[in-house]
């Protein structure tokens, strides 16, 4: 993935919340605090990018505790993560890198937030130091409830890709977005009416589009 398509892809507040698995009111507060500032619109019609989503996974990661449970590597204070977000800052480095699909933010057994670059481990006072990290794409659950999808392959026959459809999650060969199937089943249309109105699609690729708009909430459970 280049570092362009890396910022392709443009999310209101909900649907970065959900998509993240970071609630939306977490999401409002790191923007005004300048933890993760939207990229694309950081004023009053805030939208984030996909590499956005991102740096809400990653740094709501390392707020609450990693790994099992007997083996738990405890959540990092915020002062911790900011100073690790200077000290990126200070190196050149992005929260997530894009062309490598990963962080350069990592954690050892203590906690403790380390920076891994192609020559060395450090901590963030530059101390040279492997351990905890996380799979940024994968299914994503946060302690405090939030949970966000698969980032590349949301269900079996769904696809995220940053530079297509604006990085909505579609129907796996096509350019038809699971919301706009959504929509049309909050308006009342059955599988079976789905199924006719997209003939070149299977019927199994069109429930899981609106079972994952259901996960995210913006569909009833009941609809």
């Amino acid at each position: 993935m280049s570092a362009i398509l890396a910022f392709d892809g443009c999310y209101e507040a909900r649907r970065a919340a959900a998509l993240s698995g970071v609630p939306q009111s977490t999401v409002y507060d790191w923007a005004r605090k300048r933890v993760v500032i939207p990229s694309i619109s950081p004023e009053r019609e805030k939208l984030w990018s996909y590499a956005d989503l991102m740096s809400l996974r990653i740094v709501s990661w390392l707020r609450h505790p990693k790994g099992p449970v007997d083996d738990q590597r405890p959540a990092s204070a915020m002062r911790d993560v900011r100073e690790a977000l200077q000290r990126l800052d200070g190196l050149g480095l992005d929260l997530w890198d894009g062309r490598a699909g990963k962080s350069p933010l990592y954690v050892d057994r203590t906690g403790r937030i380390l920076i891994v670059t192609d020559g060395s481990t450090e901590d963030v006072r530059g101390q040279g130091v492997i351990s905890e990290w996380l799979d940024l794409l994968a299914p994503f659950e946060g302690s405090d409830g939030g949970r966000g999808p698969d980032l590349r392959r949301p269900r079996e026959h769904l696809r995220i890709v940053p530079g297509k459809c604006a990085g909505e999650p579609h129907l796996d060969g096509s350019r038809i977005t699971t919301v706009t199937i959504a929509a049309l089943a909050d308006r009342g249309y059955a599988l079976a009416d789905l199924a006719r109105l997209y003939p070149d699609e299977s019927r199994q690729s069109i429930a899981e589009a609106v079972d994952l708009e259901q996960s995210l909430g913006t569909l009833d459970r009941a609809a």
